[in-house]
């Protein structure tokens, strides 16, 4: 039985979120199902280098799969992606996956974009993809607040109520603020990232950009290892999953 290793971009807006849930479509009910008719009807299981929430998009989110019949990973690609229509789920290439390769626990970088649309208009082709704030933000504040949360720590002021990890402990390799046009970008890269982390951390370093709190105050936060000490979770449209990296990568081709 082969495994497949499919890179992924999808519209998060329509779904309850990656993982299947009974309240409601998800992206891997969808991939699976696309799959089955490849399949002899079989639903193959999946798994995702990261479990999106609700709205949350991606570019480049790696799944595993599993099937029974040997196809080129050229043909697979096609195939999956006209089996998923009209769903906004595309198969961006696909694989076959190394010996004891893992989509989930194989992986050794991820990176993810958070999109804040800062000026006073509303929205019009960005809707559903940035979260709007209308106020002109301080993005040198907010980068100089990002600095001082780098590196290995306690990250358990900025995880979700339900988080399920054992450890809030993580080593937060990037976390960069920039201004492009009306555009407030955070990227956030790491080896791995708690349950709601990175909208956050996006939450409370708004503050900051709203001159309502110090460039240190993040990090007092941080040290405080106390939920709600920090700002609001960021909108769930403003995050994509940019990227996923392994020690041993499939041939993409």
């Amino acid at each position: 039985m082969p495994l497949y290793a499919l890179t992924l971009e999808y519209d998060g807006g329509p779904f309850v979120g990656w993982q299947r849930q009974a309240n409601g479509l998800s992206v891997q009910q969808v991939l699976e199902e696309a799959a089955a008719r490849l399949n002899g009807g079989v639903v193959p299981a999946t798994i995702a280098a990261g479990r999106t929430d609700a709205g949350v998009h991606a570019e480049g989110q790696v799944a595993q799969l599993d099937l029974d019949r040997d196809l080129p990973p050229d043909r697979l690609r096609e195939a999956l992606n006209f089996h998923t229509k009209p769903h906004p789920v595309a198969v961006v290439s696909a694989a076959r996956a190394p010996e004891g390769w893992n989509a989930r626990f194989s992986a050794v970088h991820r990176g993810y974009r958070y999109r804040i649309l800062n000026r006073r208009a509303r929205p019009a082709l960005e809707l559903g993809r940035v979260w709007h704030v209308a106020q002109r933000l301080d993005v040198p504040a907010m980068h100089a607040a990002a600095q001082r949360l780098l590196g290995r720590h306690d990250f358990s002021a900025f995880r979700a109520a339900a988080c399920q990890a054992k450890s809030a402990i993580r080593t937060l390799d990037r976390l960069e603020v920039r201004r492009q046009g009306d555009e407030v970008v955070m990227v956030a890269e790491a080896r791995s990232f708690l349950h709601h982390q990175i909208r956050n951390l996006a939450g409370t370093l708004l503050e900051v950009g709203q001159g309502k709190r110090g460039v240190d105050w993040p990090r007092r936060v941080l040290e405080s290892a106390d939920r709600t000490q920090a700002g609001q979770t960021a909108p769930a449209e403003g995050l994509c999953f940019s990227f996923v990296r392994y020690a041993q990568e499939p041939d993409w081709g």
